[in-house]
């Protein structure tokens, strides 16, 4: 996937400018920063949902990016079943099966599931199932297409320690075991940490790209946001301090941007 030179703006403001970057296949970025820098913005991008300013986004794979979106527990009125909202990622987008007919569609929306480990309740309609369970459905089904790239907007938004560390585990061995590219929107970059090869961090217009020891310092951060910002290391996590917006990185809770 390549950004050269790309710029995205709404009237006067300008969300990010000159940006570039480059990821290659198997590699981890975490995209970070606070609410309205343009980060679900960027994502858009990507996936051909809204235009650039200015510059090229191109993705290099002939296959469409899987995507995960923000998660949100849909109603208990939903009926769907989960091997029926996996099998969207497949054939949402068209009539029919596609070439390789039922079988394998079958086939395929079933080694999704099991990836995830979601074999128990994915006969279950998704509205019964608890915001977990849910959000492993909505990466079988981002990863039922097998995408060489895999865009991840907050995927752990409002889900505990737990289903944080195992969604957070899923995506890493998707990448690790097919050379999946995994660009991952996140507030929290702890839960992450382990797995991140480099940070894009967005504040207002301003961007940094690098290794999470070279982005996430107090230089740094107090650079993008023009304040003194403190980053302190403890027990192999990372925390932000200094202002209230630098603050949302330790916040998981915050609303998108």
């Amino acid at each position: 996937m390549e950004i050269t030179r790309a710029s995205l703006a709404f009237g006067s403001r300008t969300l990010w400018s000159g940006l570039d970057l480059e990821v290659s296949p198997g590699e981890f970025v975490a995209i970070l920063g606070p609410n309205g820098s343009g980060k679900t913005s960027l994502l858009k991008v990507l996936l051909g949902l809204q235009q650039p300013s200015a510059g090229t986004v191109r993705i290099t794979s002939g296959r469409p990016p899987g995507y995960i979106p923000q998660q949100r527990a849909m109603q208990e009125a939903v009926t769907l079943r989960g091997v029926d909202l996996v099998g969207l990622g497949l054939d949402g987008h068209r009539w029919g099966f596609g070439l390789g007919g039922l079988r394998e569609r079958r086939r395929r929306v079933a080694e999704a599931i099991d990836a995830v480990g979601a074999q128990a309740y994915a006969a279950s309609p998704v509205g019964k199932l608890s915001g977990g369970e849910q959000q492993r459905l909505r990466v079988a089904q981002a990863l039922v297409g097998e995408p060489d790239v895999l865009l991840c907007d907050e995927p752990l938004l409002s889900l505990d320690i737990a289903h944080q560390r195992a969604v957070s585990e899923l995506i890493d061995r998707r990448r690790r075991e097919a050379g999946t590219a995994v660009l991952f929107v996140t507030h929290e970059i702890n839960p992450i940490l382990p797995y991140v090869d480099r940070v894009l961090y967005l504040v207002d217009g301003r961007f940094r790209i690098g290794a999470p020891d070279e982005v996430m310092t107090s230089e740094t951060l107090s650079e993008l946001f023009r304040t003194k910002v403190d980053v302190f290391r403890v027990g192999g996590q990372i925390h932000v301090a200094g202002t209230q917006i630098a603050l949302c990185e330790d916040e998981p809770h915050h609303a998108a941007s």
